[in-house]
């Protein structure tokens, strides 16, 4: 159904302002995803869309309107606000004027391994930067991943930085978030999936190394790299050579890098 809001104190537009913040996401088991792109990709995923917001002069263009259907077809909450009101609860510095609030999905490691021969999964410590884990998440997917487990202190996967940069990737892979290292190391242990991580300490070039198993691949924090419970945990250490005058490489970066490594070795 269909509801034109005019008061920015309506209970749908404050709770959404609400979503910025990570403590309301978590308590309403909510989040945000904007842009016409991303709440196509939602409405066309088997994800729950509780509510659509877009401005009245966004009906105008010809895929808000296709995506508007769809979304009312399954019965999903529509509402239509003024610019003003928009502006109180978008991110975006130049919204398109369209926006939907999505229901959270929690997984199951056991549901995502179930069938999978060998489970290839990518592991992310600490990686801080919302950018970094969207777009580790978006490569990920694009690497055929089983899934991906993120520890605590990782950036929140449902913050709106990390949304955009996943591209709605993360409406295609299970995602597991908040654990602890020690609880990572147990579930792969329990499912005999072979722990690899990021390191330039006693490590193997990253293109000598067998991915061709039930594996996960653990990047590290920006600063301070991968744990040391995962290290000590780990079957193998991988580093990938930089041969010009660089420091290092970007997270999101090097994940690219290693993933397709492992695609070629598993086609």
């Amino acid at each position: 159904m269909k509801e034109v809001i005019t008061s920015s104190q309506n209970k749908f537009i404050k709770m959404a302002a609400s979503l910025k913040e990570k403590k309301f996401r978590d308590d309403l088991g909510l989040f945000i995803i904007e842009g016409v792109r991303l709440v196509e990709e939602a409405a066309q995923a088997n994800w729950q869309v509780e509510m659509c917001i877009y401005i009245t002069e966004a009906k105008e263009d010809k895929r808000v309107q296709e995506v508007l259907l769809l979304l009312h077809s399954k019965n999903c909450r529509i509402l239509e606000v003024s610019s003003a009101i928009y502006g109180r609860i978008t991110e975006v510095n130049q919204p398109q004027g369209i926006m939907a609030i999505m229901k959270k999905r929690e997984y199951r490691l056991a549901d995502s391994i179930a069938d999978v021969e060998k489970p290839f999964f990518v592991v992310l410590d600490e990686v801080q930067d919302p950018g970094n884990v969207g777009t580790i998440i978006r490569t990920a997917v694009a690497a055929g991943c089983t899934g991906i487990i993120l520890t605590k202190g990782c950036a929140d996967i449902f913050a709106a930085k990390v949304v955009r940069a996943s591209m709605g990737s993360l409406f295609h892979i299970p995602i597991f978030e908040g654990l602890s290292q020690e609880e990572v190391v147990n579930y792969l242990e329990k499912y005999d999936i072979g722990i690899m991580t990021t390191s330039l300490e006693s490590s193997t070039i990253y293109f000598q190394v067998d991915f061709n198993q039930p594996v996960a691949v653990v990047f590290g924090n920006e600063g301070n790299g991968v744990g040391r419970k995962l290290l000590e945990k780990s079957k193998e250490r991988l580093y990938i050579p930089l041969l010009g005058n660089v420091e290092s490489l970007n997270v999101a970066a090097s994940a690219a890098i290693i993933l397709y490594e492992a695609v070629r070795q598993r086609q």
